[in-house]
Formats: C-alpha cells, structure tokens, sequence
C-alpha cells in the first residue's frame, strides 16, 4: 500500500530536433515504511519511434520495463541531473515562499530549458520550447539580482521580486553554488557566472584562465570569455549542451558523474567518487572508451596541478549528440591555495593511495585507464611541465591581477606532487 503519489512526465528532445516529445511517465511513493520510491517507465509510443535513445546509459536503458529506485529521494540520477542544484534551488524556494519543497515540485519549477535534453510537466503532451532569454546586455541587472540574493536572503520578497524572479528565473538548473544565469547572444547560450564580493581573487578571470591553461594541455575544456559589466567582471562559459540553429536549438543529453557511478552527492557516500571507477564506466558506455579514459586521466592530472580540489563528480559529466556518449568538455575548473606543500587531495579517489593529489599514486592505476605506465609518466611529465612555465603567464595574459596572481601561486605545481608515495 502506497501513500501521497505524485507524478509527472518526462519529455526529451531526440537528437537533431527542437520539439521535444514525451518518453515516460516518473512518480514518486511514500511505501509503508515512510520511504520515498521513484519509479519511472518508457511510452509505449516512445519505445515504437524508429529514432527513440535511452534516457541515460545507467539506469534507464531503453526498453518496455518498469523502473525503480530509493536512491536520491526516490529520483533516478539523469532526472535529478536535469533538476536544480544550490542556486536553483536557491531561486525557486523564493519564489515559491517557503520552505521544504519536494524534489518533484523542484523539477517542475525548474524552467523547461535545463540542463541536457530533458524536461517536465504534468500534461501529456510537452510543451512548446522556451524561446525567451536574457541578453548579454542585461548582465549588469542581472549581477544586481544575484548580489543581493546573495547578501540578503528576503531580497526576492522585497520591491524588486519580480525583476528578479524575471531575470534569473528563467534558467536555474545548471548546477553549483555560484550565483549565475543563462544568457544569449548571437553565438548562442551562455552561462553568466557572477563574481561575490566576499571572493579572495577575480573568480571569473581565473576560472577563465584555467579553462585556457587545461587546452593548453591536451583537454577538452568549455568555451569561455570574461566581460566587464561596470567595475565587475563576468564568466561567460559556452553552454556545449545546445547548438542554435535556424528553428531553435538542438540539446545534447547529459548525465553526471553522480550518475555514472551510481553514488549520491553526500560526501557520506563518497566511496564511489573514484576516478579509476568513473573510467571504468565509461570505457563501459562510451563508443571511443581509449580515447574518453585518456581524457579523463588527463583532467585528474590538470586537477591535482593547479589544485582544485573542487573536483566532485557532479563537476564531471557525459553528454550523447547523437547516440554515442562522450565526456563533456571540462568545466569548473578553479584552483585552491591548501595549506599543505607535501599532501594535497582531490574530491574523488585516484590511485593507490585513495585522493592524495600526487604523481605516482595516479600511475598505480594508470593501466585502468588504458595507459601503459611509460605513456601515463610522459603525459604527466609533459603537463607539468606545462602548468610550471605557463600559469603565472596565462593568469596575467586573462587580466588577472598581479596580486591575485600572487595569492594563487602556491596552487600550481605544489611540492607534493612529485612526492614518492609510501
């Protein structure tokens, strides 16, 4: 016997398509025991199209079956990569004036142009795309509205609610904890990502800057470019989950790392946030699996060389254009200044000896990620040459102050890096 049941529909836009049309039907229960169950099941109209994909390459695979889960709240992973993260979050539960707010009311709230090629409703039939975005001439209102939600939380209460509710509520779902909107412009959408005041350096310059730095060596990383706004400065990172074309915009699906590894985003249940794992799953689903573990081999490395220990695994994500998956060009990329010079850790496991940030615990395992350990030494020497002799040069060549410059230099590069594990 089952108690308070609520569902919608989940809509997907298929690939080289604009409309988006219904794949399934998701509901959340309360069972006996007061846990919350999602279950979620294909159309019968959806599993006849000839061009019909899989939601995801996990845990809902296309086929005439119901699904289920207690995971998350009930929430299948792909679903809860296309809901809102903190900022979202943040600006629905102002708009709505209250607090706890479920995980359905939150995927319904979110606006239809979330992240990856998912959307929701309780009609049947999806509706038309969202075709109204803010421009990157309203920035400077929009750096506005994000200060003073952040620095006062009855903010979207006040006088100017409904700007607010205008400008940022038309984009909430794209994860992290900065404040940020989505914006457009000829080239198509971007994600505006605002600088605090209480930040310790130009957050936007260099987030910029690592963006440049990781191409620098080897990776795929995001479409980036800073504007000014008044005395403020704003990351535009290229949204690489839409293409514009003449009828609108095309979506590439997407899933996180959350998802991949079948994990939740609670450092409590971190055991699976390893990148030796994530590789793994996805030599399992990705149709150039050498090509994808180097990639992310390389991305672990950029991270423990400039030290972002940011690196949890919703700030890693696959995407499918079409029907293959692939990882996402690199995003989130930020440095940290740690106090420690000898032992330094990622957010996921990467070897041997679990998160220490370190050359040789990577080349424990670098066989797992299709190198041999010849190949995983040169690709770690050459990066490291790399990030030694170009970050004070990439910093200042991005607009970053020599004082910030300064603040971040024990970032790079740090001693125990080189570090033999024992």
């Amino acid at each position: 016997m089952t108690s308070r049941k609520s569902q919608c529909y989940v809509y997907i836009t298929l690939p080289g398509m604009t409309e988006a049309v219904t794949a399934g039907r998701f509901e959340l229960d309360k069972d006996r025991r007061g846990m919350t169950v999602g279950r979620f099941v294909y159309g019968k109209s959806y599993l006849a199209r000839h061009d019909a994909v899989e939601i995801d390459p996990i845990e809902l695979r296309l086929a005439a079956r119901s699904y289920q889960t207690t995971a998350m709240n009930g929430l299948f992973g792909a679903l809860r990569d296309a809901a809102p993260d903190y900022w979202g979050r943040l600006i629905i539960d102002r708009h709505l004036a209250r607090a706890n707010v479920d995980e359905l009311t939150y995927m319904l709230y979110s606006p239809d142009d979330r992240a990856g090629a998912l959307g929701f409703g309780l009609g049947q039939a999806p509706p038309a795309p969202l075709r109204k975005f803010n421009r990157t001439l309203d920035l400077a209102r929009l750096q506005q509205a994000a200060d003073r939600l952040v620095a006062d939380e009855d903010a979207a209460n006040g006088p100017d609610a409904e700007q607010i509710e205008r400008l940022l509520l038309l984009e909430t779902s794209m994860g992290g904890a900065r404040p940020k909107a989505v914006v457009e412009d000829k080239a198509g959408l971007w994600i505006a990502k605002f600088n605090k005041p209480q930040d310790r350096w130009n957050v936007a310059r260099v987030e910029h800057a690592m963006l440049e730095l990781a191409k620098l060596c080897g990776i795929t990383a995001a479409e980036s470019r800073v504007v000014t706004v008044g005395d403020r400065d704003v990351l535009l990172v290229k949204r690489f989950d839409r293409d514009k074309v003449k009828a609108g915009y095309t979506r590439a699906r997407m899933v996180s790392a959350i998802t991949l590894l079948r994990t939740d985003d609670s450092p409590l249940l971190r055991g699976r946030w390893n990148y030796v794992l994530l590789a793994e799953e996805l030599r399992r689903v990705c149709a150039e699996p050498k090509k994808q573990a180097h990639e992310l081999f390389r991305r672990m490395v950029f991270n423990a060389l400039i030290s972002n220990i940011d690196d949890h695994p919703r700030n890693h994500a696959a995407i499918a254009r079409e029907r293959d998956w692939k990882l996402s060009p690199a995003y989130d990329l930020t440095p940290a200044t740690p106090v420690s010079e000898e032992r330094r850790e990622l957010a996921m496991s990467c070897g041997d000896f679990g998160r220490w940030a370190n050359a040789g615990n990577f080349l424990s395992q670098s066989q797992r990620f299709l190198l041999s350990p010849e190949e995983a030494q040169a690709l770690i020497a050459g990066m490291q040459k790399i990030v030694r002799k170009q970050w004070y040069k990439m910093l200042r060549g991005q607009g970053v102050s020599e004082t910030d410059a300064g603040l971040l230099r024990s970032a790079f590069d740090y001693p125990g890096f080189s570090l033999t594990p024992t």
